[in-house]
């Protein structure tokens, strides 16, 4: 297993879902993954926390009517001060969203938006530390963006976050950039054409789930109550498929 004790600045370090039904959505992750899950806590809103072999791999919380959003899985990037990260994404085209607060002795965290519009958790970790596991199967393996305005976006990500940035690809049907490079690459952002964002779909950010198997995890995806969003594809990063849980929620599989 490939332990993590600290997220570099800047890179992903976080993920959470806000999900319509908890205690479904606790079952189906258990058998799609292997995850157990710690009992909702009442003194952070019921959040719980997915642990895959005992470590942390993602967060939970209930969706309310009243947030006028669809169950959705977020990403957050690693910061020293969310304050002053905040502060920077309204200095450099982005917006605020959910204003830096402290999580108890956990961190600090905050909301934001970037000039294209895709929302971008921030955690300042203090007790939590974030995933402790990385690309192992039924762990987090990948981060991406996709959006309409890719040159801001990553100007954005380098300004506001430090990305050290390294294109793949810059051609015109293919723009793709990656924060690091070689086996030290930790997420990517894409120029989302109409084939990723079709009308009235917004920029936003994908996780995606590493597995054994896509085409095993799909099955039991559909098995569980889950759909399939875009059908399995090989390609040279590796064979990959875009699902949903029984909620609605959109992930993404990845068998290197």
């Amino acid at each position: 297993m490939t332990l993590r004790a600290k997220a570099p600045v800047g890179a992903p370090v976080w993920l959470d879902l806000m999900t319509s039904e908890p205690e479904q959505i606790r079952s189906f992750y258990g058998e799609l993954f292997g995850w157990t899950s710690t009992e909702p806590d009442p003194d952070y809103g019921g959040y719980l926390n997915f642990l895959k072999d005992g470590v942390p791999v993602a967060g939970c919380m209930q969706n309310q009517p009243e947030f006028g959003t669809p169950d959705l899985w977020s990403v957050y990037l690693a910061s020293t001060d969310a304050k002053a990260t905040t502060d920077a994404a309204e200095a450099h085209g982005g917006a605020v969203v959910v204003a830096a607060m402290d999580v108890m002795d956990l961190g600090c965290m905050a909301v934001v938006t970037d000039p294209g519009g895709a929302s971008i958790g921030v955690w300042e970790p203090r007790a939590h530390p974030g995933f402790g596991v990385l690309d192992e199967p039924g762990s987090p393996g990948w981060f991406e963006l996709h959006t309409r305005d890719y040159d801001a976006a990553l100007a954005f990500y380098r300004d506001v976050f430090g990305w050290d940035l390294h294109a793949v690809a810059d051609t015109p049907g293919f723009r793709y950039s990656t924060l690091g490079e070689g086996e030290g690459r930790l997420a990517g952002i894409m120029a989302a054409g109409d084939d990723f964002l079709p009308e009235g779909v917004p920029a936003h950010w994908s996780v995606y789930f590493s597995v054994e198997s896509a085409d095993a995890t799909v099955t039991d995806t559909v098995r569980l109550g889950g759909s399939v969003v875009q059908p399995v594809d090989d390609t040279p990063y590796g064979r990959l498929v875009t699902v949903a849980d029984p909620t609605g929620a959109v992930f993404k599989l990845i068998q290197r």
